[in-house]
């Protein structure tokens, strides 16, 4: 296990049980926002093409400069 894991469970064992919900509460927020941001980066990426062939054209190369 690693040392800062190690840390934190010494930390953790400290913890009266309603706090620890706040940290398990906290833990399940951060993963769910980094799922999200994956997700959103994943759209963003799958939209791309779909994107350059609807904007990449002639009539919309006067806005590449802007």
């Amino acid at each position: 296990m690693q040392p800062q894991v190690e840390h934190m469970l010494e930390k953790l064992e400290h913890l009266s049980p309603g706090r620890l919900a706040e940290v398990e509460d906290f833990i399940d927020f951060l993963s769910q926002r980094d799922q999200d941001k994956h997700l959103r980066q994943d759209y963003a990426q799958a939209s791309q093409d779909t994107f350059n062939k609807v904007w990449d054209n002639d009539d919309n190369a006067v806005y590449d400069s802007l």
